[in-house]
């Protein structure tokens, strides 16, 4: 018989629905029944493309006797964490206070008022690797809460203690400095990894705000550290196994130091951030490579992602038919058989395929040498193997979409949407794309009208199951769709785009600013089923919503010309200020919002007929300026009561014209694309 996460939209909560434990959803009634019959709660969050959260359902959730110890002495809820990010946040401090780390699946024990007091992630269902069993904790714990009430109640004080105070964040009042960018490179070096490229050591994850951020220390500085830590990284990870060489797009992470074997899971805010990532640094150095992973990656989120109605899914598991990386491992009989003898030869060289594997027996595609080499070792021309390659890339895509796929959470959130809508955006604009500016424009449609309510406010989460949206919105549900709004007008020259932007950044103010430091919480005013209200500074795998809020207000004051949103953007970036460059993995959006604090700039203003401003605007994307302004509309130009820039600036002599202004000076204004370049290229000398 079905337990109450039967009623649920999430995926990854009806995957738990047919469990023998007696699962609540997060909610009241849990709680409630916590209290009245003096249990202590069992929290168990995970999310649908964990694989070890799969694991630890197979191996307890559904066992009858592990089942019958939580349903005799616990109230079990359990939290899909990319609906409830910002309960995952509060119980995710408080288990990386107790072990000194923290993941997936995470397993917390509550007091029936939500105070945490015990916690860790997997459990095994029998004692092994140090760990105990999961049924020896429940016991454990169980036994505890009834003889030794006193020190789990002090212990779940104390843990609150902690947390309220990680969430004291003081504002700095030091003068901002460049400074910081320098320090945050030479720290970001110390942890570059020479050989194999990305930073640390395995597990690597690929890390898109710090690279983000080496672009704009080497456009800064022309710091050749930088360039080469983010071209060498991003090289590596495209031709890694991290990256679907036949599908596009990224997984989560790699397992080792050489971005060969990943964690098989992809997610929607990976792909859209590593697409924005990939653009840039093919506006910085033109590789082609760069390029076309971006354009596949896009077309990877296009094919499996997307919802008729314009929303983008979450994510896709791990797992396919309850094997991880079933469906995009080979061995070499498999390809054999699909391709001629010659064919064969040269795609097994290309992709590193053997005989015996390069993971359990099986190949994980990548391309472990330069294509030059294989070229030579098989003494074809390089035009040959890579004309080759992409016709049997073909044929083995279509062999594998005949494979049972992995399963799609298919729940839309604000935040991830949001970060796709605005790298769609910007694709269309970089790669002269109208078709992705149609995408970009009916995502943004459809988060505007499912997932705002009618007093404005959004909500963070949409089910295709029943169309409905729930949980109030997050404060990154605010900041990511703010940034991105700005970037939709940037590709339609829509006004439409910032005046909602400007609407979306006020009522983010009124429901989750800090009076007393600034900054940003990271839940409304209203939600009062926490035990702390969390305010996160830390980037993670997404921006944090603070300096995600800092950098879009930043961004929206320039182009409004508005001292208020600057303020309460500068307030918000004071949480942090120059200390990002200390640990710049931790803060690499605070860095990117500090630079376009620090920078004023480039301001241009593009007049006249659409299909006329398209040389002029080539010039303008066809460079990597991390820190512009473009406008643009046809005269009368109505846009210009919105946007200062557009005031007062008309076509000359009937044809279309460009404005370079910066520092509240403009340049000539300009008929000539070549000249427009001329103007960019001694902007950006006097810069250095």
């Amino acid at each position: 018989m079905p337990n109450r996460l039967a009623n649920e939209t999430s995926p990854y909560l009806l995957q738990h629905k047919d469990n023998p434990v007696d699962w609540y959803p997060w909610g009241a009634e849990a709680f409630e029944r916590a209290r009245a019959e003096d249990k202590p709660i069992f929290l168990s969050i995970g999310y649908s493309a964990c694989h070890w959260c799969h694991v630890m359902e197979r191996e307890s959730f559904e066992d009858p006797e592990t089942a019958r110890i939580m349903n005799e002495h616990f109230v079990n809820i359990k939290v899909d964490r990319e609906e409830r990010p910002d309960v995952d946040a509060i119980y995710m401090d408080a288990v990386q206070a107790l072990t000194g780390s923290g993941g997936w699946p995470m397993s917390v024990f509550l007091t029936p008022d939500g105070k945490p007091f015990y916690g860790g992630t997997y459990f095994p269902p029998v004692p092994r690797h140090g760990l105990p069993s999961f049924k020896q904790v429940l016991l454990s714990i169980a036994h505890a809460w009834k003889h030794q009430r006193d020190e789990i109640e002090k212990q779940g004080q104390r843990l609150v203690e902690f947390i309220v105070r990680r969430t004291q964040v003081e504002p700095r009042q030091e003068e901002f400095s460049a400074e910081v960018f320098v320090r945050a490179v030479d720290n970001v070096a110390r942890l570059y990894d020479a050989r194999e490229g990305g930073f640390g050591r395995a597990p690597k994850f690929p890390q898109p705000m710090v690279l983000a951020f080496l672009l704009r220390a080497w456009h800064r500085t022309g710091d050749e550290r930088a360039r080469r830590m983010v071209a060498h990284t991003l090289t590596k990870m495209a031709r890694g196994g991290i990256y679907d060489q036949l599908g596009g797009g990224f997984h989560r992470y790699s397992v080792d130091a050489f971005w060969l074997v990943p964690h098989f899971e992809k997610m929607l805010y990976d792909n859209a951030q590593l697409a924005r990532v990939y653009l840039w640094a093919w506006q910085a150095f033109g590789t082609p490579l760069y390029r076309r992973v971006a354009e596949e990656t896009l077309a990877y989120v296009l094919r499996e992602m997307r919802h008729p109605a314009g929303g983008f899914y979450s994510a896709q598991d791990a797992d396919s038919e309850g094997e991880e990386g079933k469906y995009f491992v080979w061995t070499e009989g498999e390809i054999d058989a699909l391709l001629d003898e010659r064919t064969a030869q040269i795609v097994k060289a290309y992709y590193g395929v053997t005989a015996t594997g390069n993971w359990e027996g099986k190949n994980i595609l990548w391309v472990p040498l330069d294509p030059d080499v294989v070229a030579h070792k098989l003494d074809i021309s390089e035009e040959e193997l890579e004309t080759t390659v992409e016709q049997a890339r073909q044929a083995l895509f279509e062999a594998r979409q005949r494979r049972v796929p992995p399963a799609t959470d298919t729940k839309v959130l604000t935040s991830w949407n949001a970060l796709m809508l605005a790298a769609f955006a910007e694709a269309a604009r970089v790669l002269e794309r109208p078709d992705y500016a149609d995408v970009a424009v009916q995502n943004a449609e459809f988060l505007l009208t499912e997932l705002r309510g009618e007093d404005g406010r959004l909500w963070h989460t949409w089910s295709p199951l029943n169309g409905q949206a729930k949980v109030r919105g997050l404060l990154e549900d605010y900041a990511y769709l703010v940034d991105a709004l700005i970037t939709l007008y940037e590709a339609t020259f829509d006004v439409r785009w910032l005046t909602e932007a400007r609407a979306l950044a006020e009522t983010m103010h009124a429901e989750f600013w800090d009076e007393k430091r600034g900054g940003f919480f990271d839940t409304p005013r209203d939600a009062n089923d926490l035990v702390v209200r969390p305010k996160e500074v830390i980037d993670n795998a997404v921006p944090s919503g603070n300096s995600m809020a800092a950098l879009a207000l930043l961004r929206l004051a320039a182009y409004l010309d508005d001292d208020t949103l600057r303020e309460w953007g500068t307030r918000t970036l004071r949480l942090i200020g120059n200390a990002a460059g200390e640990q710049p993995l931790g803060f690499a959006n605070w860095l990117n919002a500090l630079d376009v604090y620090l920078s004023p700039p480039l301001e241009f203003a593009v007049v006249g007929p659409p299909e006329e401003q398209v040389p002029f605007l080539r010039v303008i994307y066809g460079r990597f300026l991390p820190n512009k302004l473009v406008a643009g509309c046809q005269a009368p130009c109505e846009a210009a009561q919105v946007i200062p820039l557009l005031r007062d600036r008309q076509p000359l002599d009937g044809r279309a014209t460009a404005y370079l202004c910066e520092g509240f000076v403009c340049r000539a204004p300009t008929t000539s694309p070549d000249e427009l370049a001329e103007q960019v290229e001694q902007a950006l000398a006097s810069r250095r």
